[in-house]
């Protein structure tokens, strides 16, 4: 484990790859996954240097630009049909 990891990351990374172990992972992909929730925590806390170059949280990539989260173009075409058809058949 890097050196820069407290006690508190240390136990947390053996607790994450404890618990990916019993969910049936590899050796090598429980300790891949419990090092990075480590970094990323680390990250998310400002304990790393990366934390200060500017780099991106952990959100999402690319965010939904839509002002109206859940409703895609298609959805709305299709209310706009429906609102159409209404209106012409009163």
């Amino acid at each position: 484990m890097p050196r820069s990891w407290s006690s508190k990351d240390e136990r947390q990374y053996e607790h994450v790859k404890e618990s990916e172990l019993d969910q049936g992972r590899t050796p090598k992909v429980a300790k891949r996954i419990a090092a990075a929730t480590v970094n990323k925590q680390r990250t998310k806390d400002g304990r790393t240097s990366e934390s200060d170059s500017g780099k991106a949280s952990g959100g999402p990539k690319h965010p939904r630009s839509s002002s109206r989260p859940g409703r895609t173009a298609s959805s709305a075409r299709s209310a706009q049909g429906r609102r159409r058809k209404a209106r012409s058949s009163k």
